[in-house]
């Protein structure tokens, strides 16, 4: 018997080979990570490459940066041209954060009563907050328009902070509220046993349980801010512009041509942040964006 497994040990069985159906629907699998790979990161290399280009070689059609330079960074901050990015930059920052801050302060508290609350009309709350996200933005400029007009804002950072909190809302209620539905209500009823208020169970228990979720609709939130334009060119004035608009403001040397390779600069100074803080916290943005996905 001894013999027999020492035969065994110095033997072992030859692996059996992968099935080609198999390794066919691995390699769908890798072309198609590759296929979306490409074409989310394609328009991004592509600007990188353009703004390492000299201005003369704009149009080049060479994959990879030719005619390096890095003149086209220090145009896209050159105030002489009435370029003013660097404070769009700042400004961008200030109304994303508040943005963001806001919208995490109400949504949080809504996406909390309407995962774990039973009170009439709940249904028809969740309805109204889904249907405020349909509205296209081009139908409420010219209201906001007047409104804001007639308050005098036009030009101050309210008049695209309190639209980009209503743009934001919904997706931050909708996104927490999936996640709170799906934790343990043991947990918060453990905690109302041993005396603590239903406040006090939210904010010490459920909310550091949310902390992944928080994350992620945070970052979402900031994105979606600093991104908007249609309502920024609109309300905004020089001293409040943000990037979107600063950028599709650019101009250089000649005013008849546009100065695509700083626009470019400019895009890859906004993008990169962006960039390293997703990379940088992906673990906890996937972990928000699939917790309550699989129910226990």
């Amino acid at each position: 018997m001894s013999t027999n497994v020492i035969e065994q040990t110095a033997n072992p069985p030859a692996p059996q080979p992968v099935p080609w159906s198999k390794r066919l629907a691995s390699g769908r699998v890798y072309l198609g990570a590759l296929i979306v790979l490409v074409w989310g990161l394609g328009p991004f290399y592509w600007m990188v490459v353009t703004a390492l280009r000299d201005p003369a070689y704009t149009f080049d059609n060479t994959p990879w940066p030719t005619h390096v330079t890095f003149e086209n960074f220090r145009n896209a901050f050159d105030t002489s041209r009435g370029n003013n990015f660097g404070r769009a930059l700042g400004n961008s920052v200030i109304i994303g954060t508040a943005t963001t801050v806001v919208a995490l302060l109400i949504g949080i508290m809504a996406a909390y009563a309407l995962a774990r609350l039973t009170f009439k009309g709940k249904y028809l709350v969740s309805g109204l907050i889904l249907s405020a996200s349909m509205f296209p933005v081009v139908v409420l400029v010219t209201p906001l328009f007047q409104l804001f007009t007639d308050l005098g804002w036009i030009g101050h950072y309210q008049a695209m902070i309190i639209p980009n909190i209503s743009f934001v809302l919904p997706m931050t209620v909708y996104i927490l509220a999936s996640f709170f539905a799906e934790l343990p209500w043991e947990l918060e009823e453990a905690a109302r046993i041993d005396g603590a208020s239903r406040f006090q169970a939210f904010r010490l228990i459920m909310l550091p349980l949310a902390a992944p979720a928080v994350f992620t609709t945070a970052i979402l939130a900031f994105i979606a801010a600093v991104n908007e334009y249609l309502l920024a060119r609109l309300l905004s004035s020089d001293k409040t512009e943000p990037v979107t608009v600063a950028v599709a403001r650019f101009s250089g040397n000649n005013p008849l041509v546009q100065p695509y390779t700083a626009i470019m600069a400019a895009g890859t100074i906004v993008t990169i942040p962006l960039v390293i803080m997703v990379l940088l916290f992906q673990r906890r943005i996937i972990s928000g964006l699939t917790a309550g996905g699989v129910k226990s």
